[in-house]
C-alpha cells in the first residue's frame, strides 16, 4: 500500500505526486517549509510550527493558498491515511509555477505539499547514548529567522557531520561564535548549572522545540541563560544537547573529537528530554 502525499488540493499516492519543472521552490528555493513530530498519532507542538510557519510567509511576502486550520486537517488527514503513529508530517509552500524570472510573478497561485515519514522519536538510540558533533562555518544567508527550503549549506554540513563519523553539525559564524546545528538548535550546561543557548535573531531560527525545552526549564527551576558562546566554551561545558522537531532533546557526548563532560549523557540533557516528553504528549493535537 503506498502512502499518500498532499498536492495543491488532492490526495494522492506519493510516487504519483508531482509539481511543476517550473514551480520556484525548485528553481529558485522560493518557499518555506514546516516539520511536526508526531507522537502516538498526534501531532506535537503544531500551534508554534504553525505560528512560525506564518511567520516565514510573512517574511518572504508569500501567500499561504490554505488557512493555519485547513493545513491541520491535511496534516491530520495524512497522519490518519498512513497511519503514522510516530514520526513526521512535513509541509512546504511555495512561491508557485510561472516563467523563469527572478522578480515575483503576478497572478499564480501559491504551491502547498505535504507529506509524512515514519521516524522512531520516542525510543532513539541517540536518546541512550548521546550524540557525537563536528563543528563547521557557518555559509548561510543572512535571514536564518526564516524557514526557507534553500538549504544547500545545511546539507554540506550535514554531509562534514557524517564524514566525520558524527550525527550533527554545530555551526559556526566568522566571529568565532556557534550559531545552531545544521537542522537544530544548540545549547549547552555549565559546570555551573546554567543551561545556555543563544537569542534568537536573524542569525538563528527561532526553534519550536528550543522554546518549549526553554519554558519547560525555567518553570522548573532550572537556570537559563540566552547568550552566545564558542566552541571553546562547548568544549569545557559540564553538559551539551540539542533540540529540534523529530528528534525531541538529544544529549551530545563528544564535539570536534572532544568528550563533553564524562562522555556520557548528562542528568540535565536526561531530564529535559523526559520533561518534553510529558509535555509533548500532553499537549499534542488528536487526529
Amino acid at each position: 500500500m503506498s502512502d499518500i502525499a498532499y498536492v495543491n488540493g488532492a490526495y494522492t499516492p506519493l510516487e504519483d505526486a508531482k509539481i511543476s519543472i517550473l514551480d520556484r521552490g525548485f528553481l529558485f528555493a522560493d518557499g518555506v517549509y514546516e516539520v511536526a513530530a508526531v507522537i502516538d498519532g498526534r501531532l506535537v507542538d503544531n500551534a508554534a510550527h504553525l505560528a512560525r510557519l506564518e511567520r516565514s510567509l510573512k517574511e518572504l511576502r508569500l501567500e499561504c493558498p490554505a488557512s493555519m486550520q485547513e493545513i491541520v486537517e491535511i496534516e491530520k488527514t495524512l497522519v490518519a491515511r498512513n497511519g503514522i503513529a510516530e514520526g513526521m508530517v512535513y509541509l512546504q509552500i511555495t512561491r508557485g509555477a510561472a516563467e523563469r524570472d527572478f522578480a515575483f510573478p503576478k497572478g499564480v497561485k501559491p504551491t502547498l505539499i505535504a507529506f509524512t515519514q515514519e521516524k522512531n522519536i520516542l525510543s532513539s538510540l541517540y536518546a541512550e547514548k548521546g550524540i557525537r558533533i563536528v563543528t563547521v562555518p557557518d555559509q548561510r544567508w543572512a535571514r536564518r529567522d526564516i524557514k526557507s527550503v534553500a538549504l544547500l549549506a545545511q546539507v554540506l554540513a550535514k554531509q562534514a557531520a557524517s564524514e566525520a563519523g558524527c550525527q550533527e553539525a554545530w555551526m559556526v559564524g566568522p566571529d568565532g561564535y556557534i550559531t545552531e546545528g545544521s537542522s537544530s538548535t544548540a545549547f549547552i550546561i555549565t559546570k555551573a548549572g546554567a543551561i545556555v543557548t543563544r537569542p534568537n535573531s536573524e542569525a538563528i531560527l527561532p526553534g519550536c522545540t528550543r522554546l518549549s525545552v526553554l519554558a519547560l526549564a525555567a518553570e522548573h527551576g532550572l537556570d537559563v541563560a540566552e547568550r552566545a558562546f564558542t566552541a571553546e566554551e562547548a568544549y569545557e561545558a559540564a553538559e551539551a544537547f540539542l533540540t529540534s522537531a523529530s528528534n525531541l532533546v538529544l544529549p551530545i557526548v563528544s564535539i570536534d573529537g572532544r568528550a563533553i563532560g564524562d562522555g556520557k549523557p548528562g542528568p540535565h540533557a536526561t531530564r529535559l528530554r523526559a520533561l518534553y516528553l510529558d509535555f509533548a504528549r500532553a499537549t499534542a493535537c488528536s487526529s
